[in-house]
């Protein structure tokens, strides 16, 4: 059993950055592949970054290509996302995933979560 728990989120003015943690439970962490989605009422939950187990393959999709990057410390169980040039369509519920093996594009093809926290990021 994997638990996430994401922090970081919060108010922003468009423009500026945030960095958000996930931090993970268990002893198999480097094995997870690991994901943050986010989610916005009346939207499709949409897949903003991913990275490996190891940390050496990351995917970033081009809606946040150039402004988001994903890390991960396997010694600190914690995987990162770091946000920059924030645009107000950026605020959404920001949720840490976490999988066994590789990495995937779609919500349910992992198999924990957390609870998310929030971005919001004004004009």
């Amino acid at each position: 059993q994997v638990q996430l728990v994401e922090s970081g989120g919060g108010l922003v003015q468009a423009g500026g950055s945030l960095r958000l943690s996930c931090a993970a439970s268990g002893r198999t962490f480097s094995a997870n592949a690991m994901a943050w989605f986010r989610q916005t009422p009346g939207k499709e939950r949409e897949l903003v970054a991913a990275i490996s187990g190891g940390g050496y393959t990351t995917y970033i999709p081009d809606s946040v290509k150039g402004r988001f990057t994903i890390s991960r410390d396997n010694a600190k169980n914690t995987v990162y996302l770091q946000m920059g040039s924030l645009k107000p369509e950026d605020t959404a519920i920001y949720v840490c995933a976490a999988k066994e093996g590789q990495s995937g594009t779609r919500y349910r093809q992992y198999d924990y979560y957390g609870k998310g926290t929030q971005v919001t990021v004004s004009s």
